[in-house]
């Protein structure tokens, strides 16, 4: 009776959580807190953990960021890259990549890739490249960038005092086992991704969007000198001021004894690595409006503040209805898994994957799914290893970056396939997420 009340409960959350994902915006925090009622009022779960660093953290890098794309920031370093990529033409399905992933481990978020993504289609084409190429993998590229990047919610979430924070993993950590695990793998789905496909001008899609006169060449070339504008100073000085931000955040996450400390009954305690990144973030936001000339007003009527914005909504509800499902059942997955998944770790990695895919949200799978990888008793590093499972979310093509990518391929070469599944960024998605985690294994095994 007991296991086909969990079950219940179960299918309830998945089954919301598929709601909130076709509502999409807000949607998965608005259903998730309906999981939450139901759990709580009907089945007389206790309430789990409140994610709020996770949401504060948030909140604190998504201003700044917003800050940074108020003074023109986020449009200088567009500008930078814009012209980095225009040198290394006949690479893009390499650099493309790599410069998406790059924006992501320092601002933290995918969102920043909308800007680049545009560029690297334009470019890709003007050389004859088929887009898709590195399309493909600079979209995945954006999301691995999170499992990696020191200010990013996800990281945050991971190294709390109640995640693996409490088991003696520090920012430093993660960093020197997902960082090269990410290169290395987006390297490998780049060369893999050089022989996908029809060469561009062989493309049946390609061809007939010439022939109708969708692609206008003056106009391509038009844009691109729009996106390779000199911004004022103003906003390279925004941008230093960020990149301060940062550098900040890294220094303190990689060197503990560098914290502030203060005292308890006696007791020496060292301020935790959320509080430091939410009072950092924030305060170079003020940093960012000054130097940067910047309005308020111009921040908040940002997409990058509105896209956070949706996520803390988003984490705030189904991470807790998550939390409170697996904390309130916790008995029960031990007796029944416990042994099977400390055998073989694998298996928790699969579930990540599988996680992540219905929450659309590296932190909201963290903070469901990694208390249960810990009270099973996996090991820490593992668990770190398996960090980049939790991008699982490009299986299907309906999240925001995909369908960006998509529309900004004008070629057409990026594209969902006819049974839904087989679309542009599925080979990549899985090529980045096996190499990375086995990648991640050997360097605990080697380093630790």
């Amino acid at each position: 009776m007991a296991t086909a009340i969990i079950f219940l409960q179960l299918a309830i959350v998945i089954a919301l959580i598929f709601i909130g994902a076709r509502v999409g915006s807000i949607g998965l925090g608005i259903y998730g807190m309906v999981g939450v009622f139901i759990l709580v009022f009907i089945f007389g779960l206790k309430p789990g953990n409140l994610p709020i660093d996770v949401m504060l953290i948030i909140v604190s890098v998504i201003t700044a960021a917003a800050a940074l794309q108020a003074a023109g920031g986020l449009d200088y370093l567009v500008g930078l890259a814009a012209k980095f990529l225009r040198k290394h033409p006949d690479r893009i399905t390499f650099y493309g990549p790599l410069t998406t992933w790059l924006f992501c481990l320092v601002a933290g978020t995918a969102h920043t890739s909308y800007s680049l993504l545009p560029i690297i289609s334009e470019i890709a084409k003007n050389s004859k490249i088929r887009p898709e190429r590195p399309m493909s993998v600079a979209t995945i590229s954006a999301s691995l960038g999170i499992t990696g990047s020191p200010v990013s919610a996800a990281t945050a979430a991971l190294i709390g005092a109640d995640m693996l924070g409490g088991k003696g993993i520090e920012l430093g950590d993660i960093m020197l086992v997902c960082i090269p695990a990410s290169f290395i793998a987006i390297l490998v789905a780049s060369f893999v991704q050089n022989f996908v496909g029809k060469e561009l001008e062989d493309d049946p899609e390609y061809q007939r969007r010439v022939r109708e006169g969708i692609l206008n060449p003056e106009e391509d070339a038009k844009m691109m000198a729009q996106m390779e504008s000199h911004p004022n100073k103003h906003a390279k000085y925004s941008v230093i001021a960020f990149l301060i931000g940062v550098f900040l955040v890294v220094l303190f996450g990689s060197v503990p004894s560098l914290r502030p400390t203060y005292e308890v009954d006696g007791e020496t305690i060292a301020v935790g690595m959320p509080e430091i990144i939410e009072i950092l973030m924030m305060s170079i936001a003020a940093v960012i409006l000054l130097v940067g000339k910047a309005k308020v007003g111009d921040a908040v009527k940002g997409n990058v503040f509105g896209a956070g914005m949706n996520a803390m909504v988003s984490i705030f509800g189904i991470a807790w209805m998550g939390d409170t499902f697996f904390n309130g059942n916790l008995a029960f997955f031990k007796e029944h898994i416990a042994d099977i998944v400390t055998q073989y770790p694998f298996l928790f990695a699969v579930a990540l994957f599988f996680m992540s895919i219905m929450l659309f949200s590296q932190a909201a799978t963290v903070r469901t799914l990694y208390p249960l990888g810990i009270g099973l008793g996996i090991s820490p590093l593992a668990l770190v290893a398996m960090f980049p499972a939790v991008n699982g979310y490009f299986f299907i093509p309906n999240y925001p970056t995909e369908v960006a990518a998509i529309n900004f391929d004008r070629t057409g070469t990026t594209r969902i396939g006819k049974y839904v599944l087989n679309h542009s960024f599925q080979l990549a998605g899985f090529i980045t997420t096996f190499v990375s985690i086995g990648v991640g294994y050997l360097i605990i095994t080697l380093f630790y």
